[in-house]
């Protein structure tokens, strides 16, 4: 997830039970020209580790050179490659993403040329299609199959849908069932159930979860938890959640300085709070932090107000 799932990120997933992290991906254009925000993209620590790096690009010849880039210069497990990025500036402008998905022979082409290049197994990540008059998943994954790709993650939505409506399963049971390779489901897994549900209906071999995860890294130790004997664990307490806040803006200041953690905090800091009671007065203020004594103070001073309303009312 781009803007989210970096390092500091990455490192809770892990920490919870995340089996494979994903990192933000990468513009395949912006690794060939040493763009100095693009290469720090692909920073990562040994814990992370199996980690897969994205990619995406348009153009066969510097998407093969980007990937041959990651290959040589990353620590990362696994070259993933976009073709399900929705969003205007990817899919659209840039003609990649979920672009690619109208032209399954480019899709073909582009990965097995990756795959010859590079030692690093190879996966893709695609959308159910375009649109809902163009679902070719299933024409697009064989695709990939013969081009060499090791794993396939299909996110169960066409282009059209953006992150709206519902993910349709049937898309990833087809595909897993037209091909040998591993598949991962991806789309509206938010816990454990719902984890079980996709595993036992499309037979994928794991799940992805993404938006979910935003505020709530415990959920990966939820699902586990879920998958291995049924158990529904607690919800995070007040307590796990205020430690939480403060140890993610902690690991983003170390990772990107004060000031960048401030501003990725204003985004990440509201995800925590959601479902949270009265807290749209420290949403206010998160959307003005500036320095990490102002951010651990807002959070400290809500959370003890909060816990000291619980206790009055035991």
């Amino acid at each position: 997830m781009a803007g989210v799932s970096n390092s500091a990120f990455r490192v809770l997933a892990r920490k919870y039970g995340a089996g494979l992290v994903f990192a933000e991906m990468v513009s395949d254009k912006g690794l060939l020209h040493k763009n100095e925000k693009t290469l720090n993209l692909l920073y990562m620590t040994d814990y992370e580790k199996p980690m897969a790096q994205q990619v995406f690009g348009s153009d066969l010849e510097t998407m093969v050179d980007a990937a041959m880039y990651i290959d040589q210069y990353s620590n990362c497990d696994i070259i993933d490659i976009n073709m399900g990025c929705p969003v205007p500036k990817v899919a659209v402008k840039a003609q990649a993403g979920a672009s690619l998905m109208k032209n399954p022979d480019k899709i073909y082409d582009i990965v097995s040329e990756i795959v010859k290049k590079v030692k690093k197994p190879v996966s893709v990540k695609i959308r159910s299609g375009w649109d809902f008059n163009s679902v070719n998943a299933v024409e697009v994954a064989k695709k990939i199959e013969d081009a060499g790709a090791s794993l396939i993650t299909v996110h169960a939505r066409t282009r059209s849908q953006g992150y709206s409506g519902k993910a349709d399963l049937d898309v990833i049971k087809a595909v897993k069932e037209a091909v040998s390779i591993p598949v991962i489901g991806n789309g509206d897994v938010v816990d454990g159930p719902s984890a079980k549900y996709m595993l036992d209906y499309t037979g994928c071999d794991a799940v992805m979860i993404g938006r979910a995860a935003l505020g709530n890294p415990w959920i990966f130790r939820e699902v586990e938890a879920y998958l291995k004997d049924g158990t529904v664990l607690d919800k995070p307490t007040f307590d796990e959640i205020e430690e939480m806040m403060i140890y993610h803006f902690e690991s983003l200041v170390e990772l990107k300085g004060e000031h960048v953690a401030c501003l990725e905090m204003r985004s990440h800091g509201p995800w925590y709070l959601k479902g949270i009671p009265n807290a749209s007065h420290l949403r206010k203020k998160l959307s003005h932090i500036h320095t990490k004594e102002e951010f651990i103070s807002d959070v400290k001073t809500y959370f003890k107000e909060i816990k000291d309303k619980e206790k009055a009312q035991d």
